[in-house]
């Protein structure tokens, strides 16, 4: 049977997500090496029992949820590697494409933090802008407002009834208020991420890259700008360089699952996102969550 591992990316995070993955091992080393590269308590920061200090102490805060996330689901990759599971595609949503990388064997678990602890810096210094999402929509009047309106892009394109807007918050509100749709719902976010407004950010990111060498996948991934099944090193660097400043095209990957033969997605880390949007888009894709380790037999 054909599987894919998919990985959440922000929104996913939630107090207390790390104590069902600490009795997992090296759970204590990684959280360790986490707190060591951001010089604060990642674990305290995921417990909510950080002492408020000047350092960002919010699990919300985008220079925590990453690297928290990375965390949380990398361990639960480790373990689902030790009893020889595998996957037959690889893909994660936003930053959870960086955890896919590392489940494809792309990088190891510290150049990933470090990666994303710059990623992250480089998002929350890039603010001004806004998200939306929206759902039940038509999809040819949003393509035609988007298109129609000046800063404003889909940021996330997750299924055919659900949408991310990013842009300039007057540019959003404007879409978001003159498109007819179920829900518009505002996000708490600082920046208007995955847009163009991202390309000063994106410019810094890709020397970051260039800096690190990448392997080839172990198993084909699923790039977030470009959901082609890819194991060529070179090729998944370069579409992680315009991952920030271009759409999640989550729509597309979940097709492309559909054309590549998978009968099941296994959601690795907290909450049910990208399970629910396979559940309502793709008829007879079997769905499972792994976020802690009694999911794993532990």
């Amino acid at each position: 049977m054909s599987i894919a591992w998919v990985f959440p990316g922000q929104g996913s995070q939630k107090l207390g997500m790390a104590e069902p993955i600490l009795s997992l091992p090296g759970a204590e080393e990684r959280f360790a090496l986490a707190s060591q590269l951001m010089q604060r308590d990642l674990l305290a920061i995921c417990r909510g029992s950080c002492q408020a200090g000047t350092e960002p102490d919010d699990l919300n805060d985008t220079r925590n949820t990453q690297p928290a996330l990375f965390v949380v689901e990398s361990l639960l990759v480790d373990e689902l590697r030790k009893q020889g599971r595998q996957a037959s595609l690889i893909a994660g949503h936003s930053l959870g494409e960086l955890v896919a990388l590392y489940a494809a064997d792309v990088f190891d678990a510290s150049t990933a933090l470090k990666l994303l602890l710059r990623r992250s810096e480089l998002m929350a210094a890039a603010g001004g802008g806004a998200m939306t999402a929206v759902l039940g929509f038509d999809r040819s009047e949003l393509d035609d407002l988007v298109a129609a309106t000046e800063g404003v892009v889909i940021a996330n394109d997750n299924s055919a009834a659900q949408v991310v807007l990013s842009g300039t918050p007057e540019a959003v509100a404007q879409v978001s208020s003159q498109l007819t749709c179920k829900r518009a719902i505002p996000l708490p976010v600082s920046g208007a991420f995955h847009s163009p407004f991202m390309s000063e950010a994106a410019t810094a990111f890709a020397t970051e890259l260039d800096q690190v060498t990448f392997k080839d996948a172990s198993v084909p991934v699923l790039s977030n700008v470009d959901p082609t099944p890819s194991c060529d090193a070179n090729l998944l660097k370069q579409r992680l360089k315009q991952q920030m400043t271009t759409g999640v095209r989550w729509r597309e990957t979940m097709n492309t699952m559909t054309s590549q033969g998978i009968k099941t997605v296994v959601e690795i880390g907290p909450g049910n996102v990208l399970s629910g949007l396979v559940k309502r888009s793709l008829e007879g894709v079997a769905t499972n969550q792994l976020a802690s380790a009694a999911d794993l037999g532990h």
